[in-house]
């Protein structure tokens, strides 16, 4: 049975119970990170917890997040996933239980926190190389996505979509803007530039964009952060995703349409290598302190 972590302790699945008058639960108030590990060692953490202080203050829940790491890595090992060569952990904080209202509690309300590890996989080599599929479809989201709420019924649908539509993602798309996937942060490539679009309340800021950003400068390749018109997209030399679980992931094909030439084109391919090549160094990092 998993071990999970809730509100200070270590213990089975079946046994974490949560008050139905928790806010995470009744109105969706909370936040929440995914933390990836890779043979038990975490990949920017404090990337990640950087940008979970960022959002508990958006939404103003006192919570410090000093120790998560060090719990983080806890739940990894009880759940023997040390040895695996993919886990994550997921981490969600709500403000905690309190009446039901529209405002913020009076007094002083202490946050549920929450969190449970699990593998995951990178798709087979020619899977990946083949690529991957999606479809362009309404950004119904709210106007603070730069939050990582736990509120994601908009992306649910929007990937419910492709799931109907037998693709492997979609696209949202508002005003006119390719602006991400549902879980993960847009890119493309145009004569040779890679392109996605820029940091505002629009956009998840992902970690693992960040990281690509700086292998693209790292790579000399030139790198634009703008917006991606609909209309740019048959035009594009490639297209692909970034996010935690997704590392770099190639789209080859939209809204039916082909990308490029149809396959993973050498530019997502360079990026996705020099990812892949973090992890490695990570982890000789870690290994390298422990020995």
């Amino acid at each position: 049975m998993r071990t999970v972590y809730l509100n200070g302790e270590f213990l089975p699945t079946a046994e974490a119970k949560v008050s139905v008058e928790d806010r995470g639960f009744l109105l969706g108030d909370g936040v929440y990170e995914v933390a990836p590990f890779y043979e038990g060692v975490p990949l920017y953490v404090d990337r990640h917890l950087a940008r979970l202080e960022r959002s508990l203050a958006a939404l103003r829940i006192d919570f410090d997040v000093a120790g998560i790491e060090g719990m983080l890595r806890d739940l990894v090992a009880a759940n023997d996933l040390e040895g695996e060569e993919r886990s994550l952990v997921y981490l969600q904080i709500t403000r905690g239980v309190a009446p039901r209202t529209h405002y913020f509690p009076e007094g002083s309300v202490t946050p549920t926190v929450y969190a449970f590890a699990k593998t995951w996989s990178r798709p087979p080599e020619d899977v990946w190389s083949r690529g991957f599929t999606a479809i362009t479809v309404p950004d119904l989201r709210w106007m603070r996505v730069d939050i990582k709420t736990i509120c994601l019924l908009p992306n649910g649908l929007a990937f419910q979509d492709a799931r109907e539509a037998g693709v492997d993602d979609a696209i949202l798309v508002r005003d006119g803007i390719a602006i991400e996937g549902t879980h993960q942060n847009f890119w493309g490539v145009f004569d040779g530039t890679v392109v996605t679009h820029p940091e505002t309340n629009l956009i998840l800021s992902g970690i693992t964009r960040g990281v690509v950003l700086e292998i693209a400068r790292d790579l000399d390749v030139p790198v634009e952060e703008r917006a991606i018109k609909v209309e740019e997209l048959p035009g594009a030399d490639e297209l692909f995703f970034t996010g935690t679980t997704g590392e770099v992931r190639p789209c080859v094909e939209v809204d039916g349409a082909k990308v490029g030439a149809g396959r993973t084109g050498p530019v997502t391919r360079a990026l996705s290598d020099g990812f892949l090549e973090r992890i490695a160094r990570t982890k000789e990092a870690a290994a390298a302190v422990t020995s």
